[in-house]
């Protein structure tokens, strides 16, 4: 104990030293790393900061912060310990960890690379060291000769590239700091974006070396991971969304092609402008940024007059106009999608309510009508509309199950047959990758035809708030939802359809809700400066069936409320004097609240899995603390407690089946979902750009909680999943609220 902090000294732990190994290499390797300790630390941790004789860093993955500490002197020099997961050692527990090696099994490994990077001889033989499923065979190519950091726009780190120049050649091997895997991010982030997103303007080298040259010479520039033979679709470009993009290629025909796949690419994440550089005729073959910055030549004159070729050409710029001319324009107002005023060319409606109000069924038959050009509660549409549902909560056969209870006219349906077309339940995010495959599908859902509306319901379930992670709660996540994605999608496809998003309702008090009761959805603050229409189906009155249709238009003049019910299967307006609608408070909505955070831990753990990312309870609670509107850690801990008493949530005891080290912190095991599958390796790494392929391997559990008990047993039958009973779930909620 010193200083009040309790270090593990894990140098007279034993099993960590093969018995090959000399004890006096061991030590000349301890004392050579403690002799310069300082260089060490910058050299694998460079955000770390020294503070009063003490080392500070946000943890392992070099993130900054002040979790992980490391003693500079005395008795306990070189001892580590991470206050956030209680994870410590000595020096060599330190490489290994940061290295992505297991200090028990690859000791040969670490302690050679440590001696190389001490300039010492080799202490054991290669051929001795052993490596795990996240190791790639990079022994045989040498200390690596070049190292560049991939970063979020906060500076975060996400990956790291090291080159390697063995006899056979130069190769690159990519480090995902988040997975712990020897290969790329998915998807793969551009280099140098803390830069990137404060520029206008960005060059585009071809690889990080001519990246960094540029960025030497003061110039915002960045690359894609591997360069040239980097996949084009499996790059993250939506940093590059506006703003004036210039592409440096390599003067060879693989760099010429790579240019043009890009310049296609960036142009699709809406970058204001886009253009090629030609390099000059005099140079060489191969040419490129890095060899025009040796060479003394003038880059910066090159970059702002040299020859290009233009792929898309900078915007006009911003329209005005004077209130003469207004008055002048005498050109009829565009007709509305959905009279009147409801929805309007390039604008968005967002339809919110709470849980069991009968908000989608309600949707679909509206949709339905919409598509059959038939009105529907006084809403109508000028024709037939053409409807994409892109829906995230609904199974197939449940889908279609509730379509056949829609109500139309029989001469409306034919209509409504080809022009409302709907996805099944998503299983993704709204981010790049998940508009890749979003906005062919729309494109193509009407023969070639434009969409008129396009609806996603509901918003949570697709929601991407950008690098910061904030929820649909979160104003700026919010903003940034709308603008980089729903927006994104609406330009791609039609940007003059309108957008309907569903979306749910926060609880307000009486008061509050009949002050403004559209203050009640989530992220209220950016939604109500960005939508045109806000539409709230609300039950004033539990004991009945009667629900008020409010509406907010900025487009138009005030609709009235509207009272609704469903009878006889289909939707009608009812007299408001018939029966007496009082105004309260969800008695249910705390209920509701409980089963969202139920239903965004399951999608999350099946979600991450998919990446390649496993948890354990301490793991998740820490990771997504106050994301998601979850809250706290010992809150979401406590929801996964209760999921795992209901057998919505099981364990896996067999880490190394996956490939994946034994948990440190947990008596439980990781946590298993029904139907997860973890992204795992399946061969060696491509000898060209380091990637190794990977392919999602089923988990199955070894353990569940007993409900009884609380014990973790053994699960008799790992294919079948028992869950209790809402009644049962809601009381065990409430007994753990009143605990918590």
């Amino acid at each position: 104990m010193r200083n009040g902090i309790d270090w593990f000294d894990f140098n007279d732990a034993g099993g960590q030293v093969n018995p090959r190994m000399q004890r006096e290499d061991t030590a000349a390797l301890r004392h050579g790393l403690l002799a310069g300790i300082d260089a060490v630390l910058h050299y694998l941790l460079p955000q770390g900061r020294v503070r009063g004789g003490k080392f500070y860093v946000g943890d392992t993955d070099g993130n900054p912060g002040k979790s992980l500490v490391v003693e500079l002197a005395g008795e306990h020099a070189g001892l580590w310990k991470d206050f956030a997961s209680g994870e410590g050692g000595d020096l060599f527990d330190l490489w290994a960890r940061i290295r992505g090696y297991s200090i028990e099994r690859d000791f040969p490994v670490v302690a050679t690379e440590i001696g190389q990077w001490l300039g010492m001889r080799p202490v054991t033989p290669l051929a001795s060291a052993r490596t795990d499923i996240r190791s790639p065979a990079i022994d045989e190519l040498g200390p690596y000769t070049a190292k560049w950091n991939y970063t979020t726009a906060s500076g975060e780190l996400i990956a790291c590239v090291y080159r390697y120049d063995p006899p056979s050649g130069k190769e690159f091997r990519p480090w995902d700091v988040r997975a712990r895997a020897w290969r790329t991010p998915d998807p793969r982030p551009l280099y140098n974006l803390p830069a990137v997103v404060k520029s206008t303007t960005v060059v585009l080298a071809e690889g990080e070396k001519c990246a960094q040259a540029l960025i030497g010479l003061g110039i915002c520039a960045t690359t894609a991971m591997n360069g040239a033979k980097a996949p084009v679709d499996k790059t993250d470009w939506s940093p590059l969304r506006n703003k004036h993009v210039l592409i440096w290629p390599d003067k060879d025909s693989p760099g010429w092609d790579y240019a043009e796949a890009a310049a296609q690419a960036i142009v699709a994440a809406g970058a204001l402008s886009v253009s090629i550089l030609l390099p000059p005729d005099a140079m060489p073959e191969k040419w490129d940024a890095a060899d025009a910055v040796a060479d003394g030549f003038d880059c910066k004159a090159f970059i702002a007059t040299g020859e290009r070729a233009t792929i898309k050409a900078a915007p006009a710029s911003l329209p005005v106009f004077s209130l003469g001319a207004m008055l002048d324009d005498l050109s009829p107002i565009p007709d509305d999608i959905i009279n009147p005023r409801v929805l309007t060319p390039g604008g968005m409606l967002v339809f919110g309510g709470a849980p069991k109000v009968g908000k989608s069924d309600f949707l679909l038959s509206w949709l339905a009508h919409m598509a059959a050009g038939a009105p529907f509660l006084g809403m109508r549409p000028p024709r037939p509309l053409r409807v994409f549902y892109l829906q995230a909560e609904v199974q197939y056969h449940y889908l279609r199950e509730r379509m056949r209870d829609i109500k139309l006219p029989a001469s409306r349906m034919l209509e409504a047959r080809r022009n409302l077309v709907a996805t099944s339940q998503l299983r993704m995010v709204l981010d790049d990758h998940g508009l890749q495959q979003i906005i062919p599908a729309i494109a193509n859902a009407f023969g070639g035809e434009k969409p008129d509306i396009i609806v996603i319901d509901p918003i949570r379930n697709v929601f991407d708030g950008g690098d910061d992670g904030g929820g649909e709660n979160d104003n700026a996540a919010m903003l940034y939802f709308l603008s980089q994605r729903v927006e994104r999608l609406r330009d791609a496809v039609n940007p003059e359809a309108g957008i309907i998003l569903a979306h749910h309702t926060k609880k307000l008090s009486k008061k509050q809700f009949e002050e403004d009761p559209f203050q009640a959805l989530a992220g209220a603050g950016s939604l109500r400066g960005y939508y045109t229409t806000g539409m709230l189906l609300f039950r004033p009155d539990e004991s009945r069936t009667t629900r008020q249709l409010i509406f907010e238009l900025r487009n138009g003049p005030g609709i009235p409320t509207k009272h609704v019910d469903k009878l006889n299967g289909a939707w009608c307006e009812q007299d408001p004097n018939v029966e007496r609608l009082v105004k309260q408070d969800y008695g249910d909505k705390l209920d509701a609240e409980r089963r969202r955070k139920h239903d965004v831990i399951l999608q999350m753990l099946f979600d991450e899995a998919q990446k390649g990312r496993a948890y354990t309870v301490v793991q998740f609670a820490e990771s997504f603390e106050n994301q998601a509107g979850l809250g706290g850690r010992s809150t979401v801990a406590e929801r996964i407690g209760v999921l795992a008493t209901k057998g919505y949530v099981k364990f896996f005891q067999n880490p190394r089946d996956y490939g994946l080290t034994a948990p440190t912190r947990s008596k439980f095991g990781y946590l298993c979902v029904e139907g997860m599958a973890l992204l795992r390796p399946t061969g060696p790494p491509d000898p060209d750009t380091g990637e190794i392929h990977e392919a999602p391997v089923s988990v199955l559990p070894t353990h569940y909680k007993c409900r009884q008990s609380g014990a973790v047993l053994p699960v008799e039958n790992p294919q079948i999943w028992i869950y209790q009973d809402e009644h049962h779930e809601s009381e065990e909620y409430n007994d753990d609220e009143i605990h918590a």
